[in-house]
This record gives structure tokens, sequence and C-alpha cells, in this order.
């Protein structure tokens, strides 16, 4: 029999990751609210976590990392991909990329389009500048003093200069600030980061909270399902040092475990596709064809430049002395490339000039590596990745098996569709225009992925985005919010489970379609709103 968890709690919050940290923070800010919030990571005490060059130690690490896969896809000519998912504190905020980014206001007004009230530019700023704390001050696009700390990178590199200026003479103007509303342009990114430290959702909503009485933080737990009676979701089971236990909750279970955890405690709860569920044995509690489709995601073609007569971090990284000198420049000022978010310069942009607004948005790194996890190339090189922002394919994710360790199925369909397709040959054909300006000219940039022996044709360029395309670790989508006559639609404009009471999704998995840029500080942005609305009901049903 699974032992009671001590303690009587309003609710639970599943994922201490970016979102659960928010929500549990919120929650609890009324000492009235007893909150448990469960985590299958531990503590973020590792140095990697904190240092910002730290995400090349923390990615591909099954202590930070839980070291996911994408299945064989056949738009990317049967390659599979390493999908890493943040497992500790702050979850994919302990190891992302760091970036500031809240997408377009286009993106949120879709949303309102498709029936989502409350979900347009003009209502989700407000939460947006609640939870901040911007370097660039209190403004109409920006907030101080939240929780969520934002400043400019603290180094730059002339060869992305250069770069920022080729797209100028692309027609690609320079702008101060990506978060606006309109992120078309080019500007060195904005990062989640505090004098040269990570700044995770960890270190910004949960830990200062832990000090409240009415705030239990679990750590080490695997969540297996769901309690659910008479139509109700009243707690949770989990299993923490081999033992199965079960936690319940006297007002609403929080589902914050992402795009990928939320469907997995989902699909073993026996809420799901039946068609998927019954043949691993599981006994269906509720048919819910939209839970574990619709997965989006952001695939970058990532092209690689060899240069000359410019410093990148290639041969920096193999001097030794220059590399003690980083070390030093960090310990002592916190600047330098330890400091370095994975990518430094952006780019967004129209992969072709019939598109109503940019739909590809480019990385631009002072380094080069054969794929994540090698060796950085020992040549002067550059990677300029450019990903398409508003994706047609949608991929799945399912169970495999039954046990809670077990990795799920995880198949994005990448490039599966006739515009994905397109993009990624015209994002190709974009980068290759933008290398070949005449502000990179004493640079001498030559291709060295894809390679100059692939052409410029269509077939030749998609094959080739099947070829070095790779995801920017972006998945949403997967439980989408929707309205009631939507069969796929998994919780509705106020983030409510349809079909069982006492139930939310709170994370990227509720996007009915991906923001374009990076989709951690939209990820936030729910959670402020999920966590709002939850103690509005409240107070309403009380």
């Amino acid at each position: 029999m699974p032992r009671r968890l001590e303690g009587e709690y309003d609710y639970i919050v599943v994922g201490a990751g970016t979102a659960g940290c928010i929500v549990a923070n919120r929650l609890s800010a009324d000492p009235k609210n007893r909150v448990l919030i469960l985590e299958a990571g531990g503590d973020d005490n590792w140095i990697w976590f904190h240092i910002p060059v730290g995400y090349l130690f923390a990615i591909g690490n099954p202590r930070s990392d839980w070291m996911f896969k994408t299945e064989a896809e056949p738009g990317l000519n049967g390659r599979a991909l390493a999908y890493p998912r943040g497992k500790v504190i702050g979850g994919s905020s302990a190891i992302n990329a760091m970036i500031s980014m809240r997408g377009q206001a286009a993106d949120y007004d879709h949303w309102r389009q498709l029936g989502m009230t409350g979900w347009g530019y003009d209502d989700v700023l407000p939460l947006f500048k609640r939870l901040e704390d911007h370097f660039l001050g209190a403004s109409e696009h920006h907030g101080t003093g939240g929780g969520w700390r934002i400043e400019a990178p603290r180094l730059s590199w002339d060869v992305l200069d250069a770069v920022g200026d080729a797209a100028e003479e692309m027609g690609i103007k320079r702008i101060p600030d990506f978060n606006t509303g309109d992120n078309e342009g080019t500007s060195y990114f904005h990062v989640n980061q505090k004098r040269g430290r990570r700044w995770s959702s960890a270190r910004g909503f949960l830990k200062p909270a832990l000090n409240r009485p009415n705030l239990r933080l679990e750590k080490n737990v695997l969540v297996d399902r769901l309690i659910i009676e008479q139509g109700r979701a009243v707690g949770v089971r989990f299993i923490q040092n081999g033992e199965i236990i079960e936690a319940r909750a006297s007002r609403e279970v929080v589902l914050s475990a992402g795009s990928i955890g939320s469907v997995q405690v989902l699909h073993r709860s026996g809420i799901g596709p039946a068609d998927w569920l019954s043949p691993l044995g599981i006994d269906i509690v509720m048919d819910k064809p939209g839970i574990g489709r619709n997965l989006q995601d952001h695939l970058q073609q990532r092209a690689i430049y060899r240069v000359e007569g410019v410093r990148t971090l290639n041969e920096t990284y193999y001097n030794l002395f220059r590399r003690g000198l980083m070390g030093l420049d960090y310990a002592f000022r916190r600047r330098g490339p330890l400091t370095m978010a994975p990518s430094q310069l952006g780019i967004f942009t129209r992969s072709d000039a019939t598109r109503a607004r940019a739909n590809i948005q480019f990385h631009v790194q002072p380094l080069s590596l054969d794929k994540f996890g090698d060796p950085l190339h020992r040549f002067p090189a550059i990677t300029v990745s450019a990903c398409n922002l508003q994706p047609t394919s949608r991929g799945t994710v399912r169970l495999r098996g039954t046990t809670p360790d077990e990795k799920p199925i995880i198949a994005p369909n990448y490039l599966s569709t006739d515009d994905d397709r397109q993009v990624g040959a015209d994002a190709i054909r974009t980068t290759r225009r933008l290398m070949q300006q005449k502000a990179l000219a004493k640079y001498r940039p030559s291709e060295y992925l894809p390679g100059p022996t692939v052409g410029d044709d269509d077939a030749s360029l998609a094959k080739a985005a099947g070829d070095i395309g790779t995801t920017i670790f972006h998945p949403v989508g997967t439980a989408k919010m929707g309205a009631a006559n939507d069969p796929m639609a998994v919780v509705d404009e106020r983030l409510r489970f349809y079909g069982l009471s006492g139930l939310r999704i709170v994370d990227a998995s509720i996007m009915p379609t991906i923001t374009s840029g990076n989709t951690n500080t939209p990820t936030a942005m729910i959670a402020e709103k999920g966590a709002a609305m939850i103690l509005e009901d409240a107070k309403v049903n009380a």
C-alpha cells in the first residue's frame, strides 16, 4: 500500500521547472494556501548550473538532463536527435541558452483569434512586465522588481559585429531590443543572468519562497500518476527513494512538468488517446486524443563557416594561455567567454518576400563543432543557424512503457510538410546570401556545412536541411489550449482540464501554436497567468 505523505495541501504542483517555480511562488504568497511542489531532479548545487557556459557540461549529463532522444526522423534523413530537458530545480531554465525572448505580438494575437480570450499580446504584456527585473528599466515594454532578471551580454566579438553589419547590408535593420512586440531585425540577445551568473526560475522564484512555512518542496521524486476520484483530480502518486507515496490536494493539482513530462503523467493515469494506451495495458480513464499530439519545435539549419583574420572561441579555447585568461576574467570580473550564452547575435527576418512577418531566426555563434557535446573545431569558424519560427509540422509524444522511469517515444516529425521543407531550403539560401555580404569579405568566410558541393536548387537545399537540421530544444503544444468544440483541445483558456475538475496544466504544453522565438520566457508568462487565474477562481469559489 502507498504511504500517505504527511501534511494537508491545497495545491500540488508537479514539476519545479520554469513554470512550476513561478506557480509555487505565486500560490504560496498567501499564507493560507498550503502548497506542495514535486521535482524529479535535485538541488542546483553544482557549479555548472551557475556559470553560464556550464550548459556545455549540464546538457547530456544525467545529473541535470533527462537524456531523451527523438525517434529516427524521416525528415532528417533517418537521424535521431538528443532532446535535452532539465532535471533539477529550475528545470530547463537551469541548463538552457538563457535567451530572453517573448516572440512576436502576432503570436499571442493569433491565440486570441483562436478564441482564447485574455491571451492577446495586450493581455499578456503586463504579465511579462510583472515577471521582469530588466536592465533597461521600467518602460512601456519592460518592468523592474520582478524575479526574472534580464541583462545585456557581457562580451562581444568582432566577427559577430561584422555579421550584424552584413545583415544591415541585406536590409535587416539593427534594433536595440527584440522584446517590443516585433522582433524583426538584428541585435545581441538579452540574457537571463545576474552579474555574469545564470538566473534560473529556481533562483528567481522558488528559492526566495522556500522559507515560507506553507510551501514544501520534495526533490528526487518521480510522479507516476494522478489520483482521480469521482471525476476529480484529488492528488498524485509518486516514487521517492524506492517508496510509493501519495499526496492529496483539497483544491487543485497543477501539472507543470513540461511538454514531455506532463503528457507522460497523464498517459500513465489512463488519460490520453485510447488507441495508444490500451496496447500498453493501461486502463482508460478518459479517451483524450489531443494529449501527446500537436508537438511543435523549432528546427534549425546549422551552417558553419570557416573564417580568417579574426578571433573565434575555437582557437581561443585551444590556446592554454588564453584559456587561463578566460578563467581569470570570469573569476575577478564575471566577464569574458565563460559568461556566454550558447548564441550571442540574433537576426530575425523573412525567408522570402511573401511572408507576412519574420519567420526565421538566426542564432550566430563565434564557435563551431560537429554536433552538440563534441569538441570545438581547431580552425577559426562561426556557426550561423537559421530556425523556422512558425513550423507547420506536428509531432507526437507517447509512452514507450508504463514505468515512470521509462523514456518516452518522441517523434517531432520535422520537415514533414512542403512549407517547412521550403522554409528550410530558403533559410540556407538566406544564410549564404548573408555570408556573401561585403561586411564579411575581409574574413574570407568559406562554407564548411552544408558545404560548397550542395547546390542552390530547392531539392538540394531541402535535403541539406534534413542533413544539418537539429532541434533548438523548444518542444511545446502537446496538451494544447483550445475551444470546447475542438476535439484536440486539452485545456480551456483558463488552463482548466476539459473533463476533470481540480486539474490544470500550466506549462509550455498548453501553447496552441509555438511562439516566434525562444520559448522559456513565454513559458514563464504562462505560469504567471496560470497562477493568477488559479487564485482568481479560488476566490470566486470560496
